[in-house]
């Protein structure tokens, strides 16, 4: 399904506005300005201030006019009254996440999938579980469309993305993905499904599941705060979480380091001869210091707003979690987390030409998608003014990336 967040464009908001895309959102501050007949109201005011001056008025009392217009214009630009709508929805939004946490950890609960003693069937434990997912899914995704809660829209972006990643599996237990990116409940075919395809789905033990990645978007969602300037009550309230990319930059240096044939050169004796044998001191540096920003990037990024961040977090943490059979084979294992714990005494066994071919291609990898994390970092592009249902950026700057995706 071909899906673009621009379609839910409603007039209002383009699922958040205050971070990243700083651009977009001047455009949308003054294409609302027009169409809500601020701009007019002030130029006829301009206009009409010049016109009524006689010719005895001073230019300096022209220009105290000409000032008190822009301070206005400006003002407005600044402190943007947010609609009975709008605020409608951001509240709707921030409830509806609370809810659909408890939705999702329902259904990534053993208990839902157990028949209750002299009570409820599994399967009507999980037909009741779905419904209240699917409503609470829905609610959220509405909400957003009108949100200007752009920290949290940025994780509804992401989690719909992923919904569009698992859009088959979903579908082939009744779950099924409507264009306006809300989901539809066909409760027949769910009660047929088999249970343990619902509950592998949303298996909580398995870091790439379709309910694991809803959860860590959802828990993110709900605890992220916002830039939002309120003109009715001048009150302000700021996101200080400012993700640092030193972690992420040094990972693409480690990455880069293991693939490249130079740290897998033999060691030579004293008259300059290779011996044939590594220097697996310093492979194993490499690979110490590589685990630990491999953890220090997702313990710091994880909780980022910003989409182009979480996406390519999330290839890397497919690309691992693909991987474990191999990186178990050097002594690096992968928790239920994510995260990397290496065995010295394993890794230094290891045959160290296996090493080499194998981080040839992860580490590269890792290291090219985690250069991306450092640039999305830096340059805060947001989801909510570039990110599509299949998990590609629209704005300008990222589309270098796409391809390289």
């Amino acid at each position: 399904m071909s899906m673009s967040f621009m379609n839910f464009w409603n007039g209002n908001s383009l699922f958040g506005s205050n971070s990243g895309s700083a651009n977009l959102y001047s455009l949308f501050s003054e294409r609302n300005a027009i169409k809500n007949g601020t701009y007019k109201k002030l130029l006829k005011s301009y206009y009409g201030s010049l016109e009524s001056g006689s010719d005895s008025t001073s230019s300096s009392s022209r220009r105290r006019g000409t000032n008190n217009i822009l301070d206005k214009i400006l003002e407005e630009k600044k402190y943007p009254t947010v609609s009975k709508k709008t605020q409608e929805a951001n509240s709707n939004l921030t409830s509806g996440i609370n809810s659909l946490k408890s939705s999702v950890s329902t259904l990534q609960s053993e208990k839902t999938y157990e028949d209750t003693e002299n009570g409820s069937t599994a399967a009507e434990k999980v037909v009741s579980a779905m419904k209240s997912y699917v409503n609470n899914y829905n609610n959220v995704v509405t909400a957003a469309k009108s949100s200007t809660l752009s920290s949290k829209t940025a994780y509804v972006a992401n989690m719909m993305s992923s919904t569009s990643k698992f859009e088959k599996e979903l579908g082939e237990i009744g779950v099924m993905l409507k264009k306006d990116g809300t989901l539809q409940l066909n409760e027949s075919k769910l009660k047929e499904a088999d249970l343990s395809k619902v509950q592998k789905l949303f298996s909580p033990d398995n870091i790439q599941s379709y309910g694991s990645t809803i959860a860590s978007r959802v828990k993110f969602a709900g605890n992220t705060t916002n830039t939002t300037t309120d003109k009715t009550n001048n009150n302000t309230s700021t996101d200080t979480k400012k993700p640092t990319s030193s972690s992420a930059a040094a990972l693409k240096a480690d990455g880069e380091a293991l693939a490249s044939a130079d740290l897998y050169a033999k060691v030579k004796d004293k008259d300059g001869n290779e011996t044939g044998e590594y220097n697996v001191a310093k492979i194993l540096s490499t690979a110490k210091s590589f685990v630990n920003n491999y953890n220090n990037m997702f313990d710091k990024a994880e909780s980022s707003s910003n989409s182009g961040v979480l996406s390519n977090l999330s290839y890397i943490r497919e690309r691992t979690a693909n991987n474990t059979k191999a990186l178990k084979e050097f002594g690096i294992s992968v928790d239920k987390k994510g995260r990397l714990s290496l065995d010295e005494d394993t890794f230094k066994k290891a045959d160290m030409s296996k090493v080499q071919d194998f981080f040839k291609n992860y580490g590269s990898y890792v290291a090219s998608t985690a250069s991306r994390v450092d640039y999305y970092m830096n340059t805060k592009a947001n989801a909510a003014s570039g990110y599509t249902s299949k998990a590609s950026y629209n704005i300008p700057s990222a589309s270098d990336y796409n391809s390289f995706i």
